[in-house]
């Protein structure tokens, strides 16, 4: 029965899954991938749209703000300079002019009004400063007789600066045809206000930036998620088509360039389909000729070696030429049978009919005994620590072994040496010898099979399938056999390496 934690622990692992599941479907989505491009632009677009609407909304407001804020003070400009003309006595004398300064400033809401007659200047506030009416202003007042205008930067504050000449019976801001009187009035209106209020609808433009590009974010992602969810689909199935599943096969939908690829990915993975299919049972049926002719030589090879060794034994008792002909079939039949037992071992190799028999082996007993067994003892220098003892099957040792030794005497030079070791919990063997090493275009080779590094030399001793035998042996016991970088002095050296599993780890 399970404990209350174990049930706690089971139920919440499912809703862990799920919480996890969810975090990696709304996880943000990498810059540097398609989804990623695909929001940024879109964003970018939307916040250079946001942008540029709001500056034009800006420039539009501002102009229209300021342009009736300018109509308005020119309208009550002339307005009042026409109603207080009538009363200005001609030629003014200062106390008169400031009077009208002072009734002209009241009717514009506070600003500061300036009256000029020759030599005379009234203002209608005296501390004020006159430097916002230019010499521009002042050359066009005097040369025209309607209300001249001008927008000025004071201050940091924007400003409407107003002239204008005064007629003895109207003022003339409109072009009319009253004599002049030699009065010149001038009106600095604030636009401050105006400059507010146009602040005030940028920033309240400004405000829904954010949620346009925050909105426009979420499009994009919606529809990135739209277009890319085939391509998704189309990912996890080359992946799986990768993974040696052929018959994966993706959903088609549309008419557009998604649907086409994946039309295209089905076609391309039907053919490869097909193609793959037809390679395995040409494999299989080329494997199965090897392996049945190899079984079916095996009894006459038997029988031939069987004659082959009565003839050679009787050879001293033959003429010269029938004792060298009996020794010559019995080396090809011996060399026949090595070649049959080697392709019945990579046929079984190819079709994973092979098991391991494991033991608890004393490594450099076996290997002595792998020496001694072919009589190299006397031709190998050995370095096998006692005590170094491991599980593997034996058997299989003894070819791996076997087989590099072999390869070292037939091709490299004395002396060959054998060294056993076994440390990080891996066994190693190391064959060297003190010949010219190999080639790089035969060390890529070695380990094919068939190959032999003097292609001319095609009788050679070997059948060219020693080195992929002890390869997969090697894997067999999950591990491999390397050949080491050349070295000036020091011939081909390979190394088996396999995992030492002890008596205890088993």
């Amino acid at each position: 029965m399970r404990t209350a934690a174990a049930k706690r622990t089971a139920t919440s692992a499912p809703k862990a899954a799920t919480r996890a599941g969810a975090r990696a479907r709304w996880r943000l989505p990498r810059l540097d991938g398609l989804r990623g491009r695909l929001i940024i632009t879109v964003v970018v677009v939307a916040l250079i749209s946001a942008v540029t609407a709001t500056a034009l909304a800006y420039r539009e407001s501002r102009d229209a703000v300021l342009k009736r804020a300018q109509s308005a003070a020119v309208d009550d400009f002339h307005n009042r300079v026409g109603q207080l003309a009538t009363e200005l006595d001609v030629p003014p004398d200062l106390s008169s002019l400031t009077r009208f300064a002072t009734g002209v400033s009241s009717g514009l809401h506070g600003s500061l009004v300036l009256a000029r007659y020759r030599d005379y200047t009234a203002s209608s506030d005296a501390s004020a400063d006159r430097t916002r009416i230019t010499p521009e202003l002042r050359a066009a007042v005097r040369t025209h007789t309607r209300v001249s205008l001008q927008r000025v930067e004071y201050g940091g504050k924007p400003w409407l600066v107003l002239g204008a000449p005064v007629g003895l019976n109207s003022p003339a801001p409109h072009g009319a045809s009253g004599q002049p009187s030699g009065v010149e009035v001038f009106a600095v209106v604030s636009l401050a206000a105006e400059e507010r209020d146009t602040a005030d609808l940028v920033r309240s433009v400004q405000g829904g930036l954010v949620p346009v590009v925050l909105l426009a974010a979420v499009l994009a992602l919606l529809a990135a998620r739209t277009v890319l969810r085939p391509v998704r689909r189309l990912a996890r199935a080359t992946r799986r088509l990768a993974t040696g599943e052929l018959s994966i096969r993706v959903e088609e939908k549309g008419r557009d360039e998604l649907a086409e690829l994946a039309h295209t990915f089905n076609e391309t993975a039907g053919a490869l389909e097909h193609t793959v299919g037809e390679l395995r049972e040409q494999e299989a049926l080329a494997r199965r000729f090897v392996a049945d002719v190899s079984h079916e030589l095996r009894t006459p090879l038997a029988a031939m070696t069987m004659v082959s060794s009565v003839l050679e034994e009787d050879a001293d008792q033959l003429t010269p030429d029938t004792a060298h002909a009996a020794r010559t079939v019995s080396a090809e039949t011996a060399k026949l049978t090595r070649l049959v037992d080697d392709l019945i071992e990579i046929s079984r190799f190819d079709a994973r009919a092979v098991a391991l028999t494991v033991h608890t082996v004393d490594v450099a007993g076996a290997v002595r005994a792998t020496l001694a067994a072919r009589g190299w003892t006397d031709r190998v220098e050995a370095d096998l620590p006692p005590g170094i003892r491991a599980r593997l099957d034996r058997r299989r040792l003894d070819v791996i072994v076997a087989n590099l030794v072999g390869n070292a005497l037939r091709h490299g030079a004395p002396p060959v040496t054998v060294t056993v070791r076994a440390a990080d919990d891996r066994l190693t063997v190391s064959v060297a010898d003190h010949g010219p090493g190999l080639a790089p275009e035969v060390a890529r080779h070695v380990f094919d099979r068939f190959y032999k590094a003097d292609s001319a030399r095609s009788r050679s001793e070997g059948s060219g399938l020693g080195m992929a035998i002890a390869l997969e042996n090697a894997r067999l016991h999950g591990g491999t056999i390397e050949l080491a970088p050349p070295e000036p002095g020091v011939g081909a050296v390979f190394t088996l390496r396999i995992p030492l599993r002890t008596e205890s780890a088993s």
